[in-house]
């Protein structure tokens, strides 16, 4: 009999929660810092693999954003797409929705033109040579302003074409979502999506604010809105979609063992969890590492492996043509 795991590596795979920046394998970050002769404060790769450990969001983002100072020509940001693509295509992902984080290099004087041109094109390139479907997600830096935000977001108006949503990442105590509120609805009043980091290490009321006054798509982790039965209820009424980081939670320490993972929970409680890597050259794991260890920790049952990854699709933003194809494939591998 087939076990789980096989059949987890073999199922039609969505990526709604991913950074791109969050890709960033030493090896790649070592050779691309080369070539633009900049210098990292790790001598070897395996100093630079060795600093790959930490104990909370900010350890991570500390380290997250010194490995984005290699990154300062088109064809790096292209290189970077490129290898997450092929990774991901060897697992089979059919759909990634891909975050990138364009204020992290606005800083460093990369413009925004450089970043976005790379990305698509990488995009781009994987559709055309292996079918796979992409959505491009812009987020904005919470820990920065408003007036940051919206300075971004006028730099990015001559490329909405290729601009699908927007979202919010980075520090999320102590900025909670309401702070962008205008941008939101900026961003919505252009068309975009809206998705948002809430409930990961903030409060229930983040999650709250993501749904009640910023109006999002999409909640991205979501995790402590399972301490609100209100909030749990609100969220199935809207049919908001969890995008779930089991590998990032156990990293950050949002969990403490897998085993003790709520995404079982989750399903049971009758929300569209999903299955995500976020950050996983930082964090462990793509996306079947991620459903390995679910498997592996919380015993999840082949019906709730297929139910996370029929969420996937159904919770992502693709056009529905490409849904019912992924979700016929998905059906007859769990017949």
């Amino acid at each position: 009999m087939e076990t789980l795991i096989e059949l987890s590596k073999k199922m039609p795979k969505t990526e709604l929660h991913l950074h791109i920046e969050g890709t960033f394998e030493p090896e790649q970050m070592f050779a691309i810092a080369q070539r633009n002769q900049v210098a990292l404060k790790y001598n070897t790769v395996d100093d630079l693999k060795a600093a790959y450990q930490f104990t909370n969001l900010q350890d991570f983002l500390d380290l997250y954003y010194q490995g984005m100072s290699v990154l300062l020509h088109e064809a790096d940001f292209y290189d970077l797409t490129m290898a997450y693509l092929k990774k991901v295509r060897s697992e089979n992902v059919v759909h990634v929705e891909i975050f990138f984080d364009p204020q992290g290099h606005l800083s460093r004087g990369v413009s925004f033109d450089v970043q976005i041109q790379g990305i698509y094109n990488a995009l781009q390139d994987a559709e055309k040579k292996w079918g796979m479907t992409s959505k491009l997600i812009m987020s904005f830096l919470r820990h920065l302003s408003e007036e940051s935000a919206f300075e971004t977001l006028e730099l990015a108006k001559p490329h909405l074409k290729w601009i699908d949503g927007v979202g919010l990442d980075s520090s999320e105590v102590g900025h909670p979502p309401k702070k962008f509120l205008r941008v939101f609805e900026a961003c919505k009043n252009l068309g975009l999506k809206v998705t948002a980091h809430a409930g990961e290490e903030g409060p229930p009321e983040y999650v709250w604010q993501a749904i009640d006054q910023i109006g999002v798509d999409r909640i991205d982790h979501g995790n402590r809105a399972l301490e609100d039965d209100k909030l749990i209820e609100a969220i199935k009424q809207r049919n908001l979609t969890l995008t779930v980081c089991p590998l990032s939670n156990l990293k950050l320490c949002v969990v403490n063992d897998m085993k003790d993972h709520p995404i079982r929970n989750m399903l049971t409680l009758g929300l569209n969890a999903t299955v995500n890597s976020d950050d996983p050259a930082y964090f462990g794991g793509y996306m079947n590492d991620n459903y390995a260890s679910l498997i592996n920790g919380t015993r999840i049952s082949k019906e709730e492996l297929f139910q996370l990854a029929k969420n996937g699709i159904t919770g992502s933003w693709m056009e529905d043509h490409h849904k019912e194809q992924h979700l016929k494939q998905l059906n007859i591998l769990f017949k």
